[in-house]
C-alpha cells in the first residue's frame, strides 16, 4: 500500500465500526481525507482493534509523522544559565528526546473533541490508537480518575520519543491560589521523578494547564523553571530539560527567565 491506500483503508475500517459513521462521505482531497481520519481516531473510544489496523496505522502514522521531520536534541544549544537547560518552539511531537510530557485530563485516555488542537488530542493523534488502549487500561487498573499534580508513564508509540509522561494540571477558574501552584509544581516534579525512575536522559515539558485550564503564563513558567532548578539541584541528575514552548508569548517568557 501507499500512503493514500493506506489513509483510505484505515477511515474505512474505523466507519466499518460505527453504524454512525457508516453512511458518511469520504472526502475526496488529500487534506479532507487525513482529518477525517484523525477526527474518527479522535472520538474512538478505547478497545480491541486488530493487529492488521495496527500494522498499517503504525505505517502511516510513521510515514506521515516523518514528513513534519524530527528534532534531536543534540541539534538544541543549551541556554547561557545551565547547560543541561534548553528552550525550543514548536510542536512537542517532533523532538527527539527521550520523553515528552502530556498536559492530560482526569480521565487521561485523550481528547475526543475531533481535531481539538490541544496538545493531548496532538499526542494521541500522532502517536497511534495504542496509547489510547494502554491509558484505559491503567485508569481501568487504577480505578478512579487521575489526580492533579500526578504523573503516569507509557511508552510513545509513533512518536520520535520513546516515552510520554501524562500529567493533570490545576484548572484556574477564578483567582489564583497557593494550592494551584503546588499543584503545578507537583506536575512537574512527578514527571521529573518518573523519568528518573525509567532512565530517561532527556525530557520536554510542555507548558502545563496555561491553556484551556487557564494557568497565568508568566506565574506557570516561574513555577515551571524554578522546580526544574531545584530537582535538578537537590537530586544532582544530569537529566537534559528542554522547556517546549508553542506561543510567542511563553518563548519570550522563559527566554527572559533563562537568559536573564
Amino acid at each position: 500500500m501507499n500512503q493514500n491506500e493506506r489513509r483510505l483503508w484505515l477511515i474505512n475500517e474505523l466507519m466499518k465500526e460505527d453504524d454512525y459513521y457508516r453512511n458518511y462521505d469520504i472526502p475526496s482531497d488529500e487534506k479532507g481525507q487525513k482529518d477525517f481520519l484523525r477526527a474518527l481516531m479522535n472520538v474512538r473510544e478505547p478497545k480491541d482493534i486488530s493487529e492488521e489496523f495496527l500494522e498499517i496505522q503504525d505505517e502511516y502514522l510513521g510515514e506521515d509523522n516523518a514528513t513534519h521531520g524530527y528534532v534531536s536534541i543534540d541539534e538544541l544549544k543549551p541556554v547561557e544559565s545551565n547547560p543541561n537547560l534548553y528552550i525550543w518552539q514548536g510542536d512537542i511531537t517532533r523532538l527527539k528526546v527521550d520523553a515528552i510530557v502530556n498536559a492530560a485530563n482526569s480521565q487521561l485516555c485523550g481528547c475526543f473533541q475531533p481535531l481539538h488542537n490541544c496538545i493531548d488530542n496532538i499526542i494521541h493523534s500522532k502517536s497511534g490508537m495504542q496509547l489510547r488502549q494502554k491509558c484505559f487500561q491503567i485508569m481501568q487498573k487504577q480505578g478512579h480518575p487521575e489526580p492533579t499534580g500526578q504523573a503516569k508513564i507509557t511508552l510513545a508509540y509513533n512518536l520520535p520519543c520513546e516515552y510520554i509522561l501524562h500529567t493533570v494540571g490545576p484548572i484556574v477558574d477564578g483567582p489564583l491560589t497557593e494550592e494551584h501552584e503546588e499543584l503545578l509544581a507537583s506536575c512537574y516534579k512527578s514527571c521529573l521523578d518518573l523519568a528518573e525512575e525509567n532512565g530517561v536522559k532527556s525530557i520536554a515539558l510542555c507548558c502545563i494547564s496555561t491553556g484551556v485550564f487557564m494557568f497565568p503564563n508568566q506565574r506557570a513558567a516561574e513555577i515551571a523553571v524554578e522546580t526544574v532548578r531545584n530537582w535538578l539541584d537537590e537530586t544532582g541528575s544530569q537529566m537534559k530539560v528542554v522547556f517546549n514552548v508553542y506561543k510567542d508569548i511563553d518563548l519570550k517568557i522563559y527566554e527572559k527567565l533563562l537568559n536573564g
